[in-house]
């Protein structure tokens, strides 16, 4: 049972480790999703091409985060199968085997629900941003939360398809504000990025755009086509925008 109790406590650091790494590169402007990748591919030494690895390569606290565990993991996950090959070959009776299973997966299950306690990611998020900004000289802000990035509003890469309603308008024309969604940039096929875009730019079949709003209304607006439902599915989200102002303007007024 000491090498059962030696393997769950390896691979509860192992999580923490993880845990702390992925709340350290949120708070570096990366989103929960591709922290959370890129913490557990660094982790488990998995490499990827991707845009999010350039921006930890190009960045030099999320460099010296992934980098950290990146050598951490090199004995880490040695000693964990070191320990669980320990727990098995020692084992001379089926049910001390039996009984070292069950304890096994008890632990593993412990660790389950302590790694996706949001109460621990809470804390963590504190403890690490007080820490990056101790000891960094970078000035590291959790975009998730100055954008209140919870509940209903969130940020959405929407790629424009032919049969869009975007799908050759300029933005002045759509009126996207109207609609409680902003346009924060636009990245078209050629790579080229286009940050707080103009009124007269033009949305083209293939471009993408960074959405800024409530989850459902980007969603509908993803979905919506060059037709007359889609003009139809427009008025309607001006209309619900409308109401959402109006019932701000009356919580905020009950508020004083």
């Amino acid at each position: 049972m000491i090498a059962i109790a030696s393997l769950l406590f390896v691979l509860f650091l192992s999580l923490i480790v993880v845990r702390v790494a992925a709340e350290a590169l949120i708070l570096t402007g990366i989103s929960r999703e591709a922290a959370r990748f890129q913490a557990r591919s660094a982790w488990t030494g998995t490499g990827f091409t991707t845009a999010e690895s350039e921006q930890v390569v190009g960045h030099p606290v999320r460099r010296r985060i992934v980098s950290a565990l990146m050598f951490l993991r090199s004995a880490g996950l040695v000693t964990a199968a070191s320990t669980l090959m320990l727990s098995f070959v020692t084992v001379d009776e089926r049910g001390d085997g039996l009984l070292r299973v069950a304890a096994l997966v008890g632990g593993l299950a412990g660790l389950w629900f302590l790694a996706r306690s949001p109460w621990i990611g809470v804390w963590m998020s504190r403890v690490i941003a007080r820490a990056l900004k101790r000891y960094t000289d970078l000035d590291v802000r959790d975009y998730a939360g100055l954008l209140h990035l919870a509940g209903e509003y969130a940020i959405m890469e929407l790629k424009v398809q032919e049969a869009s309603w975007l799908a050759g308008r300029n933005l002045e024309d759509m009126r996207l504000p109207d609609e409680g969604v902003l346009v924060l940039g636009v990245s078209h096929p050629d790579g080229h990025y286009a940050g707080a875009p103009r009124g007269d730019t033009v949305i083209r079949p293939g471009d993408t755009l960074v959405l800024y709003g409530r989850s459902p209304e980007l969603s509908r607006l993803g979905r919506r086509r060059a037709d007359l439902a889609g003009e139809a599915e427009r008025r309607m989200a001006v209309g619900v925008e409308r109401q959402v102002e109006r019932n701000e303007k009356t919580t905020t007024g009950a508020g004083r």
